[in-house]
């Protein structure tokens, strides 16, 4: 809620037109430095923009590419309409400058890694190209694709670069040159955008001469792994290979037709080591210093800028990009040189899907406007986090779409807090006054707030959060169910077939019935139960095939959330997501699970596993309320999911699995903010799973995440099996593991679901060979790296044969 002296800066916008216009109507560069370009300043941007395709047209033609049923020219007529589109219409929304290059087939670190050369041996066989490319992000018949993993604590996933000793690196520009030449073409000012220099070398990691990876050991965040060393590697210490290739680049986009070019260092607003900060000092003096080249804006975004700004922004660049939902303005006080660029204040949120509150917003940019040369509205990161539009929702509650805003909706916002601030405060009354009303009506509704949740969460003790001694609960538990040494379960999700598909479609366009559509999942359970049982798993699931997706199943069957049909977000590749809005508090109106998983236990003898989705990755995974601590919802959802595991238990389940995979995403970027989340995310899990009794075993799943962090945590998490995604790292989360003394079970994933490839039983057998080095056979349990719903159901059977087979061969040898 703005403050005082926040209204008294926005009325001041609005009113004193002369100083935002004496700022901002200069709107070219000062003459600093010869080398400085003459480049028109702009006003209103964004950092980037959704590439799926409001109707998820790229994930269609991709899929279809990969199927062979669509040719290459198809794919890239496809991906060329699409980025057309974008460009006219946020040309047409009124921004001034429009980001280019932020479309991508796959991923935009891989395409990066590409563009320079980086380019693993193992895939030096593979034709140059988009086969190349594809190969990368999922590998082939008998090739690794490169490792997947958060980007940041977002939700979304980038392929990790891998650089060797031998690498060469060489500039491939091709695609960026394409993307801006068909911009140029449409008359569009458009802004080329690459990932940095620094931030590249961050996020990769080095390949060892055998060309297996090199996971950094105990890393703080997916960032710092080019700032271990290997075996004496350390890939920032290869920013002199990459420099030139940076200014080449810089100089080919100037000729053709670039005036301002954006370079993405969001490893900048982590916790930096003087060294790194040096080194992007080094990198943007060296590359502002060179003649030829567009303007230059560095992006750092997801939190705020700390030591970096000063170093950035005393160098020669043009423009500097701050995080002003997740950081704050004291970073940029004081900096040199910031009183001659332009800065673009990241009000509008890129993450989020709630309106900006004008007045905050535009107190912020008052305050901004005292310390920067010149001033443009701008998203705190790039919009691929956020749906493409409020539009096509027609069923959300039209209270709470009100407080909603989409990319399309938070181009609008930019546009029109840049007006507000140039002195257009007239043309956009209407706007502002609607925005400010729909501000107040959110902090008032009714349906945010329940006392009957505050008053549970009042209640809570520290007995709620406790479960009796791991040994005792072991004991108990092979009383219950008793099981082989290394055994062999799935994760929980089984392929989602065109019938289950079908059969979805029909319960939600009414040609289905609700007792229809039940009796039609009953036979996939059934369906899946069978194959189970025929290849010779000992735990068994029911395969899911009632999810549509493991947050949003869950969040349409609890109150305090609203739904989308059309609001898909890239989690990567052409894999999309729907999060539901949490938007009030959250209850459980009854069971969710129990009745499919009670009748996949009534079909077999073996244990099925009942399955939920944890409170912390439910948080991560959903567009989270804003107005009150992260913490407290969590509980919420905590309280919520620990009546749904005492039901499961009743209901006669044994083994109950609540994942967690978002543990490790939701983790701040700064040292000094995780214990406070470690708490309570730890906290919350055990919330959700203490009410279960001793002989009841609580697993666990996390997966595609650094691990070396929340190591410490994961042990908190006190679940008796924890299994993770191992098989792209070669199973190093094991000696983690071990260094903090971790005793339980553990499930290291052997075969890597996110690729299409199916592991031979020899790959099983020299994964779980490994496994035993570091964890003895009573504790170690045998399973994919993550859910089987991508897969198909060939491949599927295959690779459970051989997980068997593998299994069976380790323990009698």
């Amino acid at each position: 809620m703005p403050d005082h002296t926040d209204q008294t800066k926005t009325e001041q916008i609005n009113t004193d037109q002369t100083t935002s216009e004496q700022i901002n109507t200069d709107q070219t560069t000062s003459d600093r430095s010869s080398r400085t370009p003459s480049a028109t300043r702009f006003r209103a941007t964004v950092l980037g923009y959704p590439r799926i395709g409001p109707h998820r047209e790229l994930k269609r033609a991709l899929e279809q590419f990969w199927a062979g049923e669509i040719s290459t020219g198809d794919l890239t007529a496809v991906g060329h309409a699409l980025r057309r589109a974008d460009r006219a219409q946020l040309h047409a929304a009124g921004l001034d400058s429009i980001p280019v290059n932020t479309f991508s087939y796959y991923d935009h670190v891989l395409d990066t890694a590409v563009m320079l050369g980086a380019i693993p041996a193992r895939f030096a066989g593979t034709p140059d190209g988009l086969d190349r490319y594809f190969a990368m992000a999922r590998g082939g018949s008998d090739t690794a694709p490169l490792e997947m993993t958060k980007w940041f604590d977002t939700n979304y996933h980038y392929l990790v670069p891998e650089i060797a000793a031998d690498t060469a690196f060489a500039l491939h520009p091709e695609k960026v040159l394409e993307d801006l030449a068909e911009a140029v073409a449409d008359g569009i000012p458009a802004r080329p955008v690459i990932l940095g220099p620094v931030s590249f070398l961050l996020l990769a990691k080095p390949a060892g001469a055998d060309g297996r990876n090199r996971s950094a050991r105990r890393s703080r965040w997916p960032g710092e792994r080019g700032t271990v060393r290997h075996g004496g590697v350390r890939l920032l210490d290869r920013l002199d290979e990459i420099l030139p290739l940076y200014a080449d680049l810089l100089s080919l986009l100037a000729a053709g037709g670039a005036q301002w070019v954006q370079l993405d260092e969001p490893a900048l607003v982590a916790d930096r080591t003087p060294a790194e900060i040096d080194a992007a000092r080094r990198a943007y003096a060296d590359l502002s210093s060179r003649e030829h080249r567009p303007a230059i804006l560095a992006a750092c975004y997801f939190g705020g800028l700390g030591d970096a700004a000063p170093a950035l922004a005393g160098t020669d660049i043009d423009g500097l990009a701050v995080d002003l939902v997740e950081g704050t303005v004291d970073a940029l006080a004081g900096a040199p040189g910031l009183s001659d660029k332009l800065v673009v204040a990241g009000v509008v949120d890129g993450r989020n899907i709630w309106r900006t509150d004008p007045d905050r917003a535009l107190g912020t940019l008052a305050t901004v406007l005292g310390l920067a040369g010149a001033v443009a509205v701008g998203t705190s990161c790039s919009l691929l986090h956020v749906p493409y539009s409020l539009a096509p929702e027609t069923r959300i509650d039209p209270q709470v779409a009100s407080w909603l805003a989409f990319a399309g909706e938070k181009v609008a916002e930019v546009t029109m807090l840049s007006a507000a601030l140039n002195g257009d405060a007239d043309a956009v009354s209407d706007r502002l006054t609607a925005a400010r009303a729909a501000v107040r009506d959110r902090r008032a509704a009714r349906s945010v707030h329940d006392a009957v949740v505050g008053d549970r969460l009042a209640s809570l003790r520290d007995n709620d959060f406790r479960r009796g001694p791991a040994t005792a609960r072991a004991a108990a538990q092979a009383v219950r169910v008793p099981l082989p040494p290394l055994p062999t379960t799935t994760i929980g999700s089984f392929p989602q077939t065109p019938s289950i598909r079908r059969a979805r479609a029909g319960l939600r366009n009414g040609s289905v019935d609700q007792a229809a559509y039940d009796e039609m999942m009953r036979a996939e359970i059934a369906d899946v139960i069978a194959l189970q049982e025929e290849l010779g798993l000992d735990v068994l699931v029911h395969g899911e095939p009632e999810r549509n997706d493991m947050v949003q199943y869950f969040a349409e069957r609890l109150r305090g959330f609203a739904f989308t049909d059309h609001g898909w977000v890239q989690s990567y590749g052409s894999r999309c997501v729907r999060p539901p809005i949490l938007f009030g508090d959250v209850s459980r109106p009854g069971p969710i699970t129990v009745p499919w998983s009670s009748y996949a236990q009534s079909l077999t003898d073996k244990p099925v596993k009942g399955m939920l989705t944890g409170p912390v990755t439910i948080l991560a995974w959903s567009f989270v309320r804003d107005d009150q601590p992260l913490g407290v919802t969590a509980r919420q959802v905590a309280l919520a999911l620990r009546d749904e595991t005492l039901d499961l238990q009743a209901a006669g389940i044994r083994i109950i699995q609540v994942d967690e995979p978002a543990l490790r995403e939701l983790l701040p970027l700064r040292e000094r903010d995780r214990m406070a989340y470690l708490d309570w995310a730890v906290s919350s899990f055990r919330l959700a799973t203490a009410g279960l009794a001793d002989s009841t075993a609580v697993h666990t799943h996390l997966c595609y995440s650094e691990f070396g962090e929340v190591i410490g945590a994961i042990d908190e998490l006190d679940a008796d099996v924890t299994s993770l995604e191992a098989a792209r790292s070669h199973m190093e989360v094991l000696d983690d593991l071990n260094a903090v003394g971790y005793s339980r079970g553990v499930g290291p994933g052997v075969w890597d679901i996110h690729s299409p490839r199916v592991p031979s039983t020899a790959e099983i057998t020299d994964a779980l060979t490994r496994a035993l080095a570091a964890v003895p056979a009573d504790r170690l349990w045998v399973n994919p790296d993550c859910g089987l719903k991508t897969r198909g159901p060939v491949e599927t059977r295959a690779a459970l044969a051989n997980l068997v087979q593998a299994a069976r061969a380790v323990r009698t040898g």
